[in-house]
């Protein structure tokens, strides 16, 4: 076996030693889901639904008060990046964190593109919730060729917890981890 090809089979046993368990412990949201963020966020993506930023208007919603937009959900448990030192931590944004797609990045599939992501809302966010997100491995693929040069999709699962532990949402998200075609790249 040639040891690349070697090499690319010990990542994937590696990484789906991971799948259905938990990629490191809990995040846990620095901050409670507050006005600012929302009104900043309702801002940049020009959301003018009033449930978000006008008390009033909420109080006489079916929400009965502000709630957040709910693709915020992931933005309340995003750890504070650290810029420093993020490449020598393999694009970990936190000291501490351990990358778990580090086998394949070793075995030569350093370029990583984004696929796709869905989320399940099981419902909105009130102010001064404090959210827990957990991630769990979901799958990893066979070797594809793609346009981009071999590679392996990779899925995993984040799953946002209220105080009480209630599930609030999920988020399936998938990544491309391959390994560059120069050549097509350049084409």
């Amino acid at each position: 076996m040639p040891e690349d090809t070697h090499d690319e089979a010990n990542a994937l046993a590696a990484m789906r030693a991971l799948i259905g368990r938990p990629m490191g412990p809990p995040s846990v949201a620095p901050d409670p889901v507050n006005q600012p963020m929302i009104r900043h966020w309702a801002a940049a993506l020009e959301d003018h639904n009033p449930v978000y930023t006008d008390a009033a208007v909420a109080a006489a919603s079916r929400f009965r008060g502000i709630v957040a937009p709910p693709l915020m959900l992931q933005t309340w448990t995003m750890p504070i990046a650290k810029i420093s030192g993020i490449a020598e931590r393999g694009g970990a944004p936190t000291e501490g964190a351990e990358n778990p797609l580090t086998p394949l990045d070793e075995a030569g599939f350093i370029a990583t593109l984004a696929t796709n992501s869905e989320f399940e809302i099981v419902r909105y966010l009130r102010l001064g919730e404090v959210v827990t997100s957990t991630m769990v491995m979901e799958s990893i693929s066979d070797r594809k060729q793609t346009r981009l040069g071999p590679g392996h999709f990779i899925t995993w699962v984040t799953t946002f917890r209220d105080e009480q532990g209630a599930v609030v949402g999920r988020q399936t998200f998938r990544i491309l981890k391959f390994k560059p075609d120069l050549e097509a790249l350049l084409k």
